[in-house]
């Protein structure tokens, strides 16, 4: 029997996963990271920490299924998103990458859309230039670093670097490439008009492939390193968000994904090219080839409740430890003995900024309507309602533009919770489902795989691999009470985007 492997390689850990030629997931290893946060709003990585996590996440994979490399018919690969890999003539990291999440580059989206033109730029890329997108990085090394700027000979994303190490090819997908702000998203290809506005050399940038497209074969260095075999074809893969949303299902109209994630996405597909106009939706390549996908993004989704856990449940940790249990679902437990609304009190997710509908890196998180009748569970429930209420933002976005969702598909580790579900389907007012492939992008990469390497299309293989497990139904009385919460939660930016600035500035005055 052969095997496909499925690699996704995310912002604190790469997950490899190997399923068989039906799609049935024979084991999964994963090997974490660490995040540089050398200044307040910052994010890097080192490009040599995702090669080292990979290595030793393919090897340990195949010990841990027992299966013998060669019978790894192919490989597909999963990423964040817009993370900057700069390499030099040698093909040698020249510094940190600067991730999707990174903040310092609110003066290089101005420059941009001022240099290119805000409308030329939302026609030709499908966005508006925002922080967390490629370009503004590039940008910003060449005003801040010239030295490291004139050594630039390539700019790879963060997938697309380890899967250069694996097979010495240059190449990115069409929807990863989407995120960069230099593809012409309508024509698929890279934008002349843009890169030639930025003085970005097209030369930097690599050959563009579908997502199911074979971009390169294993180096025999690299096979032996894996212990896979040398010449194992490698497609293209996609960013994380595409991968995540085959990996559901997500690939045909109506259907919807929330990915649950450090950051949260609200992903739906598009048959043919749409635009937001206020580009307050994002308008991206899909991982289906000649498709295409809309998707608003808050950026401390589940990165807000990992914020939560790590400094205020501390006991919860423990107990976690004590008894085996995912200290997740004690939380989630403990929230569920709060009443609905949180006894009026809301939660602002920007911990990191926002992105969707608030394009905003100065925005900042917040409790609002604390009193002394709250405990540690209303402010727990409080973060849940608030990351969704923030999500269903996006979702409004979507339903303003025409499309009519009638199922959503939920994914990532919030997806686990029978609770949060049924909040989800409260608050958006849609059913909400889970389905049986449970690994996010990393099964979206492995069916990218075996469609690169069997010919078979992504869509039929979802299809083929994928059924509905769970379904829940909004509760119509719930639906209604959180309405008039999310009515309030709606205006609290306005009120309080100047605060946040002000705020902000003085922090980093400090």
């Amino acid at each position: 029997m052969s095997y496909f492997m499925g690699l996704d390689l995310g912002t604190s850990a790469v997950k490899c996963i190997l399923v068989d030629n039906s799609g049935n997931v024979i084991g999964s290893h994963s090997v974490e990271y660490p995040l540089q946060q050398p200044h307040p709003g910052w994010a890097e990585q080192h490009p040599e920490d995702w090669w080292n996590a990979t290595v030793e996440g393919i090897r340990a994979l195949l010990t841990k299924t027992n299966i013998p490399g060669s019978d790894v018919a192919g490989i597909g690969f999963s990423g964040q998103m817009h993370g900057s890999v700069f390499l030099d003539e040698a093909q040698q990291v020249i510094r940190p990458a600067l991730l999707w999440c990174d903040q310092r580059t609110a003066e290089q989206c101005a420059y941009i859309e001022s240099t290119v033109g805000e409308a030329e730029l939302g026609r030709l890329t499908g966005n508006r230039a925002l922080t967390g997108f490629t370009a503004p990085k590039v940008i910003w090394l060449r005003q801040h670093e010239p030295e490291n700027y004139a050594r630039v000979r390539h700019l790879l994303l963060p997938k697309d670097y380890v899967r250069l190490r694996l097979t010495g090819a240059f190449g990115m997908d069409m929807a990863d490439a989407s995120g960069t702000l230099l593809l012409d998203v309508a024509h698929r290809s890279w934008s002349q008009t843009v890169a030639e506005r930025l003085e970005i050399p097209l030369e930097w940038l690599p050959p563009l492939f579908e997502s199911g497209d074979v971009a390169g074969h294993l180096l025999p260095e690299a096979a032996s390193l894996t212990g896979l075999a040398a010449g194992t074809p490698i497609v293209a893969g996609g960013g994380d968000q595409a991968c995540g949303a085959v990996g559901v299902g997500v690939v045909r109209q109506g259907i919807a994904s929330v990915a649950l994630g450090t950051s949260g996405v609200v992903f739906v597909h598009d048959d043919t090219y749409q635009v937001d106009e206020a580009y307050r939706l994002h308008s991206f390549c899909h991982g289906v080839p000649g498709k295409w996908h809309r998707m608003g993004v808050m950026l401390a989704a589940g990165g807000s409740f990992q914020w939560w856990r790590n400094h205020f449940a501390h006991e919860e940790l423990e107990r976690a430890q004590q008894e085996g249990k995912d200290v997740y679902e004690i939380l989630t437990s403990e929230a569920s003995t709060a009443p609905l609304g949180s006894e009026g009190l809301l939660f602002l997710p920007y911990l990191s900024g926002e992105r969707t509908p608030h394009p905003d890196p100065k925005a900042r998180g917040a409790f609002i309507g604390l009193n002394l009748r709250h405990g540690k569970a209303h402010l727990t429930r409080a973060v849940l309602e608030g990351i969704t209420f923030g999500l269903r933002d996006s979702l409004q976005l979507i339903r303003e533009s025409g499309v009519e969702v009638t199922e959503l598909r939920v994914n990532g580790g919030g997806a686990r919770s029978p609770f949060w579900r049924q909040m989800i389907a409260d608050i958006f007012g849609i059913p909400v489902v889970t389905v049986n492939s449970t690994d996010g992008p990393a099964y979206g990469a492995a069916i990218m795989a075996a469609s690169g390497v069997l010919g078979e299309d992504i869509t039929s293989l979802c299809e083929k691999w994928i059924q509905v497990t769970d379904r829940v139904e909004p509760n119509v009385d719930n639906q209604n009470k959180y309405e008039a919460y999310y009515q309030i939660y709606r205006g609290l930016y306005g009120t309080l985007q100047n605060t946040f600035h002000q705020l902000s500035d003085l922090a980093g005055q400090s």
